[in-house]
C-alpha cells in the first residue's frame, strides 16, 4: 500500500533478536516428539466412526470435506480438536471447529461431525458450542454452522441436555449473538429433530439441503409422546409397525414444509457444493472492514524461521532461555517497540505488527534478574517467570493504555507464578494482581494467550488467561505446555509435610507417607501435559511451534476485521509513551 498514518512510530521499529548459533537436535527431538503425539490423537478421533468412504457412499461428504471445500484455501485453524472433557468413547465432543476465512472474511466455524452418530448431541459438546459462540462474540465475527445434528445421544441425556450451559445454552447463545449484530449462518443436511431442530432454527440466516430436515422432534419422539411409563408387547409391536412406516413417510419438517410453507428455510439445495456456496453467499454478503483501513505498515515476515524455536525453548522447564529471540520469530519483520524496558524485567511489553497490523504483546522474560525485587534486600536475584511488584504495576499501565488505543493483545506465558512471602503482600502482590485482573476485565479489547511452556498459580489467569471470559478469545499450548497450580512435588509437600512430622514422633514408617506423595507427584505430571490440557479444554489447541503465526494472524486480521470502538491511529498514545 505504501503510504501509513503514523509512519514515524510503526515503520522502520527496533528489531530484536538474531540467528541461533546451532540447532539442538535433542530438545528439537523433544518437542517434536509430543507434536507427533498430539497429531496422531487428532488423526485417531478424526478417523473414528464411520469410513469417509461409507459417508461418501450414501451420497454425503463427511464434516472435514464440507469445512475444506467452504473455507479459503489455507486458512483454516483448528480449535479443541482433541476436546473432550466427559471422555467420550470415539475421543471427541462430535463436533469440528476452528477459525478460517470464508469468502475473505473470517468467521468461527463449527461442523457436525457425521461420521459420529450422525452428528448427535453428546456430553461436552455443548460446552464445546459456548466456547465457539464466546469466540465470535469476542472477536466480533461470523458464526457459521456445517450442521447435520440428529438429537442427543439419549442414553446419554443426562450428561447432554440440562444444566447451565447444557444442550439449550448455545441456542440463547445465537440469540444474543444475532442481537449484539453478530451473524450466525447455518447449513443443514440430513434429519435435524429436537436439539438439532432448535439448533438450525437459532441462527440468523438457513440453508439447506435439498434432503434436510429439521422438527420438533423426529419420527420417534412423535410416536412416543404418550408413555405409558413402560414398554409392553402391544407397545414393542405399536414400535415396530411406526419405525417401519417411517422409512416410507418423510420425517417432520422436511424442506416440503420448511422452504415451501413456512419460509424458515431461506435456499435450498440439491447437492453439497450448492449448500456450502449458499453459505459463502450470505457471508460476501457481510461487512467488513478491508484490513489495509487500520495497517500501519506492509504486512512482512519474521526475519528468523520459526523452525529456530525448538532450538531456542528447552523442554527442560528448569533451563531459562532468550523470550525476546521467541518473539522475534513470530512477529514482522522482528520489528517490537518495547514500553518500560527495564522496570518490571521479569515483564516483556510493547507494540509489534502482525500482517501489518498493530498488536500488544505480552511476555514472560526469563533468567535471573540481579538485584532485583527492589523490595527485598540487597544483593537479591529474581527469577524470571515470577511476578513481582514493578512488573504488575507495568502490566496493569499497558492493559490500560492498549485499551485506551483499541489494540489486541497477545500473551505468551511461561511463568512460576507471583512471588510469595510476607515481604510480597508488604509490596502488595495479592492486590496488584487482582488489579491487572480488573484492568484485562474493563479493557474490552480482544485477547488470546500461549501458554508456551509453564502456566502456574494465580499467575496463568493474571497474565491473560482463558478465566477471562471476556476478554480471552481462546488459548493455545505447545509441546512445552505445562499447566498447574504448583509443581507435583510443592504439591505433596503442602499437602502431607504435617503427616510426616506425625508419623515420624509416632514412630511409624513412613513409606505410606512417601508412597501417596510420590503418586501425588505423578498425577500432578500426567495432569499438567499438553495431551490432558487438550483434552480437558484448559487450552483451546496445542499447536505446533512453527504455526503459532498461523493462529497470531487468524486472531489479530479477525480482531480487526468487524472493529467496534477503534482509535485513530494518529490519535494513539502508547507508540509516543514509548518512544518518549
Amino acid at each position: 500500500m505504501g503510504n501509513y498514518t503514523l509512519h514515524p512510530y510503526f515503520q522502520n521499529m527496533k528489531t530484536i533478536g538474531s540467528e541461533i548459533d546451532s540447532i539442538d537436535s535433542e530438545n528439537c527431538d523433544l518437542l517434536t516428539a509430543v507434536e507427533n503425539e498430539i497429531r496422531d490423537a487428532i488423526k485417531e478421533v478424526q478417523a473414528a466412526g464411520k469410513p469417509d468412504e461409507k459417508v461418501n457412499e450414501r451420497g454425503e461428504w463427511t464434516v472435514l470435506q464440507r469445512i475444506h471445500e467452504l473455507v479459503d484455501d489455507k486458512t483454516f485453524v483448528p480449535l479443541n480438536s482433541l476436546f473432550n472433557p466427559e471422555g467420550n468413547k470415539n475421543g471427541s465432543t462430535g463436533i469440528v471447529k476452528g477459525l478460517g476465512k470464508v469468502a475473505g472474511k473470517w468467521c468461527l466455524i463449527v461442523g457436525s461431525d457425521n461420521k459420529k452418530l450422525a452428528g448427535a448431541w453428546v456430553a461436552g459438546q455443548a460446552e464445546n458450542l459456548v466456547r465457539a459462540s464466546d469466540t465470535a462474540k469476542r472477536l466480533n465475527i461470523p458464526l457459521v454452522y456445517v450442521l447435520n445434528c440428529s438429537g442427543v445421544k439419549l442414553d446419554e441425556q443426562e450428561k447432554v441436555y440440562a444444566n447451565r450451559r447444557g444442550g439449550g445454552t448455545p441456542f440463547y447463545r445465537n440469540s444474543e449473538l444475532n442481537q449484539l449484530g453478530i451473524p450466525v449462518i447455518v447449513g443443514i443436511w440430513g434429519t435435524n429433530p429436537a436439539g438439532g431442530g432448535y439448533h438450525s432454527i437459532s441462527p440468523t440466516v438457513i440453508v439447506a439441503h435439498k434432503d434436510a430436515n429439521m422438527a420438533v422432534g423426529g419420527a420417534g419422539i412423535v410416536g412416543g409422546m404418550n408413555p405409558k411409563g413402560y414398554i409392553d408387547e402391544e407397545g414393542a409391536q405399536d414400535i415396530i409397525k411406526s419405525t417401519e412406516s417411517a422409512g416410507v413417510t418423510a420425517p417432520p419438517g422436511s424442506v416440503g414444509i420448511h422452504f415451501a410453507e413456512t419460509g424458515f428455510m431461506r435456499e435450498v439445495y440439491s447437492n453439497e457444493q450448492g449448500v456450502l456456496h449458499g453459505i459463502r453467499k450470505f457471508v460476501d454478503m457481510l461487512p467488513a472492514y478491508d484490513l489495509d483501513f487500520f495497517r500501519v505498515d506492509d504486512p512482512k515476515d519474521p526475519l528468523f524461521s520459526a523452525d529456530d524455536i525448538y532450538s531456542i525453548l528447552p523442554m527442560n522447564t528448569k533451563k531459562p532461555y532468550d523470550m525476546y529471540q521467541v518473539i522475534a520469530r513470530l512477529i514482522d519483520g522482528s520489528e517490537f517497540e518495547e514500553f518500560k524496558k527495564g522496570y518490571g524485567p521479569e515483564m516483556i511489553t510493547g507494540i509489534a505488527k502482525v500482517n501489518g497490523l498493530p498488536t500488544a504483546i505480552i511476555a514472560n522474560a526469563q533468567g535471573l534478574l540481579m538485584n532485583y525485587p527492589e523490595y527485598k534486600a540487597s544483593g537479591s536475584v529474581g527469577v524470571g517467570g515470577k511476578l513481582y511488584r514493578q512488573g504488575l504495576i507495568k502490566l496493569n499501565e499497558f492493559v490500560t493504555l492498549c485499551a485506551r488505543d483499541k489494540l489486541p493483545i497477545i500473551w505468551i506465558q511461561d511463568t512460576t507464578g507471583i512471588d510469595v512471602g510476607d515481604e510480597a503482600e508488604k509490596a502488595e502482590l495479592l492486590g496488584l494482581g487482582q488489579s491487572l485482573i480488573y484492568s484485562i476485565q474493563n479493557s474490552n479489547i480482544p485477547q488470546m494467550e500461549i501458554t508456551l511452556r509453564k502456566g502456574t498459580a494465580a499467575a496463568h489467569y493474571v497474565l491473560g488467561g482463558p478465566q477471562g471470559n471476556d476478554t480471552n478469545a481462546f488459548s493455545l499450548g505447545t509441546a512445552a505446555t505445562e499447566i498447574n497450580v504448583m509443581n507435583g512435588e510443592t504439591a505433596s509437600i503442602a499437602m502431607y509435610s504435617r503427616r510426616l512430622v506425625k508419623d515420624n514422633k509416632a514412630g511409624k514408617s513412613l513409606d505410606d507417607t512417601i508412597e501417596k506423595m510420590n503418586a501425588l507427584i505423578q498425577d500432578y505430571k500426567e495432569k499438567s501435559k499438553p495431551m490432558y490440557t487438550a483434552i480437558t479444554g484448559m487450552v483451546d489447541e496445542v499447536v505446533n511451534l512453527n504455526a503459532m503465526r498461523n493462529y497470531m494472524v487468524a486472531f489479530t486480521e479477525s480482531s480487526y476485521q468487524n472493529k467496534q470502538e477503534i482509535c485513530p491511529v494518529h490519535q494513539m498514545i502508547l507508540p509516543r509513551i514509548i518512544k518518549g
